[in-house]
C-alpha cells in the first residue's frame, strides 16, 4: 500500500460538513485530517489485512480500541476512558437469503470529532445513514451521527419484529384449527428464532443505558434524550420478543396437547374394539375345537346360531358399554 493509497477494506471516508450533509475525502486527504475542518467518519472491512494494519499502526488508537474492532466475535456493549467511546452493536441482517435473526455485528470508536467504524456483513442501517447524508438532511457531527445511526440500527428492528408476530399467529391459529402436520418443527424453528434475536438485543439494552449515562463532552443532553427514546423502543421489542417466545411455548404446549388426545382417542378406539371382539373370539375359537362331542355337528342349522350367539354377545357388549358411558 502506497502512501496515498487507500487501504483494501475501507468502504467510505466521509466528511460531515455541518449542516447535515457530506463531504467524501480522497484517502490522500485523510491523513491530513483536522478537526477544525469538520468531523470524519471512516467505515471499514476489518477481516482485510490492509485495514488490520492500518488500524494497528496509523490510526492511532490503543491496543484496547483495536482489539476492540478487529475481533471477530462481539457482544453489544459500552466502554469509555475519558471522552473516548467504544461500543458494540448488533441489528438485524436484513441481506436477502438470510435470517434476520443472525445479526450483524458493528464495532466503533470515537472521541466526538473522529469516528472509526468496522463491521464483516453489511448492515443496512449504515446505508440509512449514508443516505441521509448524501441528501443533506443527515447528521451534523459526531454525537449526532453516532445517535442517528443506534437509532436506524433499532428502527430496522421492526419489520422482524412484526414478521415473527404474523408468523406466531399463523401458527396459532392452525393449532386451534386442529391442524398438527409439521406444526412442531414450524414451531421449534420460530422458538430458536426469538432465543436468538433476545440473546443480544437483553444486552444491547444494557449498552445503551449505559452509553445515555455516560459523561462524555460531545454527548450533548438533547442527544442523550433520543439514546433514552431509542432505547425506549428497543425495550418494547424485547418484550415483543419475550411475548412471542411465550405465545409459541404456549402453541407448543397445546400442539403437544392435541396430538396426545388424539392419540388417547385412536388408542381408546382400538381398546374398545378389542374388548369387544375378545370373547367373541373365544366363544369362536371354543367352538372350533375339532374334537368328538362338539355340540350342533350334525345340525344345520348350527352356523347360524353360533352367529345369532356372536351378534348377541356383541349387542350386549355394547349395552354395557353405553350404560357405562365408555361408548
Amino acid at each position: 500500500m502506497t502512501e496515498t493509497a487507500a487501504p483494501q477494506g475501507l468502504l467510505h471516508a466521509i466528511l460531515l460538513d455541518g449542516s447535515g450533509g457530506c463531504l467524501r475525502l480522497p484517502w490522500q486527504d485523510v491523513g491530513n485530517w483536522q478537526a477544525e475542518q469538520g468531523y470524519l467518519w471512516l467505515h471499514f472491512h476489518f477481516e482485510e489485512t490492509e485495514t488490520r494494519d492500518w488500524l494497528e499502526h496509523e490510526s492511532g488508537l490503543n491496543d484496547i480500541a483495536v482489539a476492540a474492532l478487529i475481533t471477530d466475535e462481539t457482544r453489544p456493549r459500552t466502554l469509555n476512558r475519558g471522552d473516548n467511546l467504544l461500543l458494540a452493536l448488533r441489528g438485524v441482517n436484513l441481506s436477502p437469503g438470510d435470517d434476520p435473526e443472525d445479526m450483524v455485528s458493528l464495532r466503533l470508536w470515537t472521541d466526538g470529532q473522529r469516528l472509526i467504524s468496522t463491521r464483516r456483513r453489511q448492515l443496512v442501517s449504515t446505508q440509512d445513514v449514508i443516505e441521509e447524508l448524501e441528501a443533506g438532511n443527515g447528521p451534523r457531527n459526531a454525537a449526532e451521527l453516532l445517535v442517528t445511526w443506534i437509532d436506524r440500527v433499532v428502527l430496522r428492528m421492526n419489520d422482524t419484529i412484526e414478521q415473527l408476530e404474523d408468523e406466531v399467529l399463523a401458527l396459532e391459529e392452525r393449532v386451534l384449527g386442529g391442524e398438527t402436520s409439521g406444526l412442531r418443527v414450524q414451531i421449534a424453528q420460530l422458538r430458536k428464532k426469538t432465543i436468538s434475536l433476545r440473546r443480544y438485543l437483553a444486552p444491547q439494552r444494557e449498552a445503551m443505558n449505559r452509553l445515555a449515562s455516560e459523561n462524555l463532552s460531545w454527548l450533548d443532553e438533547i442527544n442523550r434524550l433520543r439514546l433514552r427514546e431509542t432505547n425506549d423502543r428497543q425495550m418494547r421489542y424485547i418484550e415483543d420478543v419475550d411475548e412471542i417466545r411465550d405465545r409459541a411455548a404456549l402453541a407448543q404446549e397445546e400442539l403437544f396437547t392435541r396430538v396426545s388426545e388424539q392419540m388417547n382417542e385412536r388408542s381408546y378406539i382400538f381398546t374398545v374394539v378389542a374388548t369387544i371382539f375378545l370373547p367373541l373370539g373365544f366363544f369362536t375359537g371354543l367352538m372350533g375345537i375339532n374334537v368328538a362331542g362338539m355340540p350342533g355337528v350334525e345340525n344345520s342349522s348350527a352356523f347360524w346360531i353360533v352367529v345369532a350367539v356372536c351378534l348377541g354377545l356383541t349387542a350386549a357388549l355394547a349395552l354395557v358399554f353405553r350404560c357405562k358411558r365408555w361408548l
